[in-house]
């Protein structure tokens, strides 16, 4: 009998150079992000101004989401990275000239250093990339890799992004609290450079030119039918959506750290992190265990954990206890997260893998922004512990439903 080779994909050169360049683009954008929403709170106090941030990037990001993926599946990947990699060059760069102490005195009067029009207009250049880069290298990763190894690179793929999010935003606040808003954006423009420099070394790869027969609005519209009549993609992606949109208690954090568990904004640094925590052991636990067979049933499994410790977490007055649940709840998620992405590159057509992963980041990516909202919006009307049991046992009920609608899923194996 075979054993298990738990570092499989990361055997792949090209895998390892694709993973090393994710990374650090990861880290540099967490990064970025923080030392512009710092820069916005300064000059404004205004709190509304923070959550404009989200809605300048995820505008031109969902929007550009479907013709990002129709580009990915008719043009080279490596290129369409490489080319919106250099566009968020010049935001850093720009960011770079708006910090500039010299600079900004000399020019404090022109427009570009009034106020901070500038620093959305930068995030919104981030967001412009990223809806061409998220579906191009959702696409490419996939063609590196032989299909047997795809759950391992699920795995790895997962962890090094969930690393990153959590080294990004950390490295970003201590940087701008030691060394001040321009050498941090400094640091960040070089590790974007850098990201340039090695997708330059990546493999080339062909893609089937068949799409390119067809108007632009048959090709969208092909890759929207093919995903919503895929019953094991549909109901995937709609669990996680779900998940996300009934279950996530991360937009009312704050209020739980300062009104329920007391811990302050230290404590709320620390309960912030440990979803990626649980993340990031679980990505390590299944690069030993792969979650191959009924791959279907354990994701229904883990979101219904992920329910659960909602649940919890909205009932716990502990600190530690509601640590320890937010940890458990990434773990959960995390499975979640590499059978969905497993299941999308096992059953997608490689001329087609732009489309349906550009499909996949408009459901993920709004169901985070729409996930807050209705947070919030149950907190307003239910009270602050209500909401998050409201949302648990939410989402609860739709894995009941969708273990009773996909019975394809629940019979999975990958």
């Amino acid at each position: 009998m075979k054993l298990h080779d738990p570092f499989s994909a990361l055997r792949n050169k090209d895998f390892r150079l694709f993973l090393s360049a994710k990374f650090l683009i990861t880290v540099a954008t967490q990064m970025q992000a923080i030392i512009a929403s710092w820069l916005i709170y300064e000059k404004t106090k205004d709190p509304f101004s923070l959550g404009l941030i989200g809605l300048a990037e995820a505008i031109p990001a969902l929007s550009l989401a479907l013709p990002g993926g129709l580009v990915a599946d008719r043009f080279s990947r490596k290129r369409i990275m490489l080319l919106a990699t250099m566009l968020m060059v010049i935001s850093a760069v720009a960011l770079c000239i708006y910090t500039n102490p010299i600079i900004s005195s000399q020019f404090k009067n022109q427009v570009f250093f009034n106020g901070v029009g500038t620093l959305y207009f930068v995030i919104f250049l981030v967001g412009i990339a990223r809806g061409f880069y998220v579906p191009a290298q959702a696409a490419y990763w996939a063609q590196i890799l032989p299909k047997e190894k795809y759950v391992n690179g699920s795995v790895w793929n997962s962890s090094l992004w969930q690393i990153g999010v959590v080294v990004g935003p950390a490295l970003g606040g201590i940087f701008y609290a030691k060394t001040g808003a321009f050498f941090s954006s400094t640091i960040v423009t070089v590790l974007i450079m850098l990201v340039a420099v090695l997708i330059t070394f990546f493999a080339n790869t062909t893609i089937s030119n068949q799409s390119s027969l067809e108007s632009v609005g048959e090709s969208i519209q092909k890759g929207i039918r093919y995903f919503f009549k895929h019953p094991i993609l549909l109901s995937a992606v709609s669990l996680d959506l779900f998940a996300v949109l009934f279950g996530g208690a991360v937009a009312l954090l704050p209020a739980f750290a300062d009104t329920i568990l007391h811990a302050g904004p230290e404590g709320l640094g620390y309960l912030r992190s440990a979803p990626a925590i649980g993340a990031v052991t679980m990505s390590l636990i299944m690069a030993f265990y792969p979650p191959h067979k009924e791959a279907g049933k354990k994701m229904l499994w883990c979101v219904a954990g992920f329910g659960l410790c909602m649940i919890g977490f909205a009932l716990s007055t502990s600190f530690i206890l509601s640590f320890a649940i937010l940890l458990l709840s990434g773990m959960f998620d995390n499975v979640s997260v590499v059978i969905r992405s497993t299941i999308l590159q096992t059953h997608t057509p490689d001329e087609m893998r732009g489309r349906i992963s550009a499909v996949n980041s408009i459901f993920v990516g709004s169901s985070n922004e729409l996930g807050a909202f209705e947070s919030g919006l149950a907190a307003r009307f239910m009270g602050l512990v209500p909401s998050v049991v409201f949302g648990g046992v939410m989402t609860l009920i739709v894995v009941l439903i969708t273990q009773k609608m996909a019975p394809a899923l629940k019979r999975l194996t990958i």
